[in-house]
């Protein structure tokens, strides 16, 4: 993966801090997404998947140590803790949690810069050492960037989706489900306009199909398509 393909969450409520990190990342050729929140980061981190989370623990509406815990129960994504506090304890709380770094504020544009190194770096060198992951019946290889067993054909309800990725408080949620529909179809189509694979089906929900090249081949069991996973 290039360094122009890495998005990176800042979760941040300093809006100045939160503004002032981005335009620092976006001028090294990283892709930003935002959140202020506890529950925006939950929602940005399953919509984006993001290589690297920065992330504030203060937070208007909680901890940002529930945050790395939500992340750990279904990602190994990177975590690096940004934080003003300076105790000891708090470091040890927040590494225990799954964070994977720990910088106290105030820091320096090239600290950071090194530390977002670090944690991409120590990542791509532990998803080169696990290239497959079985999930139930689906297989992801992330060498191949491919994953096998899914329900292909199957019409999936959205609110079976929405609670399966954001539980069952959410399953009203549909915008998310919407914008992460987008970014796989931006992922596997192509012609994101014209979605092949991830097909909607008004009224009730999404639709896995096959690549027509693979049908025969692969017996029913079809590949959900090329790019990230």
């Amino acid at each position: 993966m290039t360094l122009a393909m890495h998005r990176i969450l800042v979760v941040e409520d300093d809006v100045t801090l939160s503004g002032v990190i981005a335009t620092l990342l976006e001028a090294n050729s990283y892709r930003v997404v935002q959140a202020a929140t506890v529950q925006r980061a939950q929602i940005e981190a399953r919509s984006h998947q993001p290589d690297l989370v920065l992330l504030d623990l203060g937070l208007p509406d909680g901890s940002g140590l529930d945050v790395v815990r939500e992340l750990r129960g279904y990602s190994g994504v990177p975590v690096v803790v940004l934080s003003a506090r300076h105790l000891e304890a708090e470091k040890i709380r927040a590494l225990d949690a799954g964070a994977d770094d720990y910088v106290t504020k105030p820091f320096s544009a090239a600290e950071l810069l090194a530390r977002v190194r670090a944690a991409l770096r120590r990542n791509h060198q532990r998803s080169d050492a696990v290239p497959r992951l079985l999930l139930g019946e689906t297989e992801i290889d992330f060498a191949a960037r491919s994953a096998r067993g899914s329900r292909i054909g199957s019409v999936v309800p959205q609110q079976e989706l929405i609670a399966q990725v954001w539980g069952p408080a959410r399953v009203d949620d549909s915008r998310s489900l919407r914008s992460y529909i987008k970014l796989l179809r931006q992922k596997l189509e192509v012609d994101a306009s014209q979605p092949r694979l991830i097909v909607t089906e008004i009224g009730v929900g999404y639709r896995l199909c096959q690549p027509d090249a693979e049908r025969e081949t692969e017996g029913g069991r079809g590949v959900l398509g090329q790019g990230d996973v």
